[in-house]
This record gives C-alpha cells, sequence and structure tokens, in this order.
C-alpha cells in the first residue's frame, strides 16, 4: 500500500482564476507529454526529443514556481498575518512535498 505525505490529504480552496490557470498549464503540460511520446513511438530521433523534453520540463518548472507563489501569497502570508510564529510557517513550507 503506497503511503501518501500530511500535505496530500489536506484542501485547499482557490480562487476560480488560480483554478483555471493553474489547470490551463497542466493541460498543455499532458499535449507536450503526449506528444513526447507519439516522437518516441514514431523513432524521432534523439535530439528532437531532447528538445520536447527540455520544453516539457521547462513548464513543469513554471507551473511549480507558480504553485509555490500562490501557496506563500495565500497559506503562509496568512498564517504569519494571523499571528502564528514566521519560523515554524517557513519550516512547515519546507518540509512539505514543496521540495
Amino acid at each position: 500500500m503506497e503511503e501518501r505525505c500530511d500535505c496530500c490529504q489536506q484542501k485547499k480552496a482557490r480562487s476560480e482564476k488560480e483554478y483555471k490557470d493553474l489547470i490551463h498549464r497542466l493541460n498543455r503540460i499532458e499535449g507536450q507529454v503526449r506528444g513526447i511520446k507519439r516522437m518516441v513511438e514514431n523513432d524521432v530521433y534523439c535530439t528532437g526529443i531532447l528538445i520536447q523534453v527540455s520544453a516539457a520540463n521547462a513548464a513543469l518548472n513554471s507551473f511549480n514556481k507558480e504553485l509555490l507563489a500562490n501557496h506563500i501569497r495565500t497559506y503562509v502570508a496568512d498564517g504569519i498575518r494571523q499571528g502564528n510564529d514566521e519560523n515554524t510557517k517557513r519550516s512547515e513550507l519546507l518540509s512539505e512535498c514543496v521540495l
């Protein structure tokens, strides 16, 4: 049985705009990965595939940065504003599944 971390059990309400933006990015990444799979299936030369993998990695990194920035702007900043210890919030962020 696969163990899941506590952060996977938590929920976060997102604005409609944030939700749509994240889903749009993920749909594009999903399309890129499907394209890479087709390239492999069609025996495309390695350098062409590597270029597309690099683009997909960049898209995932961009998604990750946006998600992390949203998390810091909302959950972490709100916790600090509500009087929670800044060091505790920083520790939580670093120990979560983000890194």
